[in-house]
């Protein structure tokens, strides 16, 4: 499934693009797929500064229980 939407680009890199055959579309939606894993990242990293892994004392009980 797409959903169509529309965005303004200068015009004159709009038809530098066009000049060098360059898919519009195309590079419009690899930069926003960039952009929402880039913006991902950076929430993972926010989230992980706030609430770091601590060790966890059961883990150890964990490990044995799962080798028996």
């Amino acid at each position: 499934m797409t959903t169509r939407t529309t965005f303004t680009l200068d015009d004159a890199l709009a038809e530098q693009a066009r000049g060098l055959g360059v898919n519009i579309s195309a590079a419009a939606r690899e930069g926003v797929a960039a952009a929402v894993r880039a913006a991902l990242a950076q929430a993972d990293r926010t989230a992980y500064q706030q609430r770091p892994e601590k060790v966890d004392d059961s883990w150890g009980d964990a490990e044995m229980w799962g080798d028996e």
